[in-house]
């Protein structure tokens, strides 16, 4: 069998479980040298493993700006140049009246929204000076409409939605394309906290299969599957007296 041809680099952020370690283990099969990053070690040990020579674990915690600064450097200056940067890592602390914490929303934004910030910062320079390059980050179908528990993680998915459609127009005049992830329920660390219904729930390669799919095309926004995308948008687009009639009955029980 030949050899399958390099497609790149790619650098992964959370790649240490669910989403972000099926996509890491994917595009180093299709042929990407891959740079996978998340918090710990032994998870990107035992990734690495899976998929051997193809992909290089770089230890990091998106919140520290100067870390995520000179993880973008090493990662340039022992791989080459990024070619696509899916940023993923993200963290989920369901949020209610009852256990309302500023702690856990200041580690959502700090983790989902300049985490993905903070990763930019090394690389976007870079790809505006070659006029090439992509940059992928993971969104949510709960940026499209204030959801019972999800008040902090919505809230930065909403803004790195807002985030990926300003810059649009501009990194497309350097010929450097943006992607926004916008999954529904996916099987993963993160949803296994839920103990409400979970509409169209799916596994994690079925939703890798709908991600490649997307940056394969250069598609600005991923939003899968079909039938949340739709109820998602819709329930957004309702007058506020229907919309609270139905996101009321979402509030868990207990």
């Amino acid at each position: 069998m030949a050899a399958t041809a390099n497609k790149g680099v790619a650098w992964i952020t959370g790649a240490g479980t669910g989403i972000g370690r099926a996509l890491a283990k994917r595009l180093a099969q299709d042929g990407w040298t891959v740079a996978a990053s998340a918090r710990t070690a032994k998870d990107l040990d035992s990734l690495a493993a899976e998929v051997p020579g193809r992909i290089t674990s770089f230890l990091l915690d998106v919140t520290d700006a100067k870390a995520a600064d000179e993880v973008g450097h090493a990662i340039e200056a022992s791989l080459g140049p990024i070619d696509l940067a899916v940023l993923h890592a993200g963290s989920y602390f369901p949020t209610t009246a009852k256990k309302f914490s500023v702690d856990n929303f200041r580690k959502t934004v700090d983790v989902n929204l300049m985490g993905v910030v903070n990763c930019m910062g090394p690389i976007v320079p870079g790809m505006v000076e070659r006029r090439a390059g992509h940059i992928a980050i993971m969104g949510s179908l709960t940026a499209f409409v204030g959801l019972p528990t999800a008040a902090s993680y919505g809230a930065t998915k909403a803004a790195l939605n807002s985030m990926a459609e300003a810059f649009k127009p501009d990194f497309d005049q350097y010929g450097v394309t943006i992607t926004v992830i916008n999954p529904g329920f996916v099987k993963t660390p993160a949803t296994d906290k839920n103990s409400f219904p979970m509409p169209y729930l799916m596994g994690v390669d079925e939703a890798v299969n709908h991600i490649m799919r997307g940056l394969e095309a250069r598609k600005f926004a991923i939003d899968f599957p079909w039938q949340m995308n739709f109820g998602t948008k819709l329930l957004g687009a309702f007058p506020g007296w229907a919309k609270f009639a139905i996101t009321r009955r979402m509030i868990p029980k207990g």
